[in-house]
């Protein structure tokens, strides 16, 4: 909480101290709706429809950090093999256009990956099926989801029209789209009942959802970046000073 604090806040007092207003923009709209979205999940009682609204904001919100995050390491890339000239683009304008683009995408996914999880783990621990230590509150029937609640009317083996069900290696059963964004956007690797392991390539076969697996795991390694970078600067400067270099 202390380190989400910090990524979300900090940024705000450079961006206000060095004009950088687009970024600002953007700042207070994805805060703006953020927060309500998080006053939402943590509101109780849980009303049936909060569980989908958060999924969807954050999967939308993650989308488009990868997108904006390939978009700009692409503009990187061609910038690096000075393909940008094709374009008549000035190199230090396609760079900075792609660092703009790939900060972007990595610092909101991020943001949106920490927002996501604390949400999930109130909303699952409200509705009763899951609890972060010790045993969920409720027993969970093959007909409803531990995720979101609600009843689930798809058999597994049958082809849903709007959404499927999908079984875990644990034989619970759940929404399709709750536990994706149990497991990618609420980075979550385990049922949300039992807690056993989820089996990633199993749930994520398709080589075109693969991608976005190895992108959330980019950003947890960014996150845990953040977090212990504190710890690294003061062991950095304490070698500096025990080495008598500053």
């Amino acid at each position: 909480m202390v380190t989400l604090f910090q990524m979300w806040v900090v940024p705000l007092y450079f961006t206000m101290k060095l004009h950088w207003w687009r970024f600002l923009v953007i700042w207070v709209l994805f805060s703006t709706v953020t927060a309500f979205v998080t006053f939402r999940a943590t509101r109780k009682p849980l009303v049936q429809t909060t569980p989908r609204l958060v999924y969807k904001w954050f999967l939308l919100i993650y989308k488009m950090s990868y997108a904006t995050g390939i978009v700009g390491y692409m503009a990187v890339m061609f910038t690096l093999f000075g393909l940008n000239l094709l374009f008549r683009i000035k190199p230090e304008d396609a760079m900075d256009f792609g660092i703009s683009l790939l900060f972007y995408g990595l610092y909101y996914g991020v943001l949106e990956r920490d927002f996501a999880e604390m949400c999930a783990d109130y909303m699952a621990s409200t509705i009763g099926f899951y609890s972060a230590s010790g045993m969920p509150t409720k027993h969970l029937s093959d007909s409803v989801c531990a995720v979101c609640g609600q009843q689930i009317f798809v058999d597994v083996n049958e082809e849903g029209i709007i959404e499927n069900t999908y079984r875990l290696s644990c034989n619970h059963v759940f929404h399709e789209f709750c536990i994706r964004g149990w497991c990618i956007v609420g980075k979550k690797q385990t049922c949300p009942y039992c807690k056993e392991k989820v089996d990633l390539k199993r749930m994520f076969s398709n080589p075109w959802e693969r991608p976005h697996v190895m992108y959330g795991q980019l950003l947890d390694w960014l996150r845990y970046l953040v977090a212990w970078q504190p710890v690294i600067i003061g062991l950095v400067q304490g070698i500096n000073y025990i080495l008598g270099l500053e």
